[in-house]
């Protein structure tokens, strides 16, 4: 699988770390950087990294920082993006399983490596679903126009 990186200061540490456990499962790996523990403003690198899935150069982007919502609300104003936030085993489940998840956000401050290890794992290995979440699916990427759903006075 081709997955893209991102992190700002204070996800580098696991995305450097996260980054060479997927090289070394047989991944092909791009860093969308940060390249150092240095203050950064996370939309420099987040940004970048969805555009590059939403593209299709990478089946997957993986974004990463303290909470992690700050990059996960980056990458869903990329059209095409679904990002979901994970910090557990079945919230990474359920975003591929049920949202068809194309981006993972990780908050480093929020979990240990080897959860977020797992998480990761978790996320690549499990496949959409499909069936019900398919028309979600087409709901959330189509969205109807403004007037729809409203009632009217």
């Amino acid at each position: 699988m081709r997955i893209a990186i991102g992190s700002d200061h204070a996800g580098f540490d696991y995305k450097e770390r996260l980054k060479l456990f997927l090289i070394e499962a047989g991944h092909v790996v791009e860093d969308f950087g940060t390249y150092s523990d240095k203050s950064c403003d996370y939309p420099e690198f987040i940004r970048p990294t969805a555009e590059a899935v939403a593209a299709g150069d990478f089946d997957r982007g993986i974004v990463l920082g303290g909470s992690g919502n700050g990059e996960a609300i980056v990458a869903n104003r990329v059209p095409g993006i679904r990002c979901a936030l994970c910090w557990s085993l079945q919230t990474a489940k359920w975003g591929r399983e049920h949202n068809n998840a194309n981006c993972l956000a990780i908050g480093q401050r929020t979990i240990t490596f080897d959860e977020a290890k797992a998480i990761v794992e978790t996320w690549i290995e499990t496949p959409f679903e499909g069936g019900r979440h398919e028309r979600r699916i087409q709901m959330i990427d189509n969205p109807p126009p403004a007037a729809a759903g409203k009632k009217k006075d």
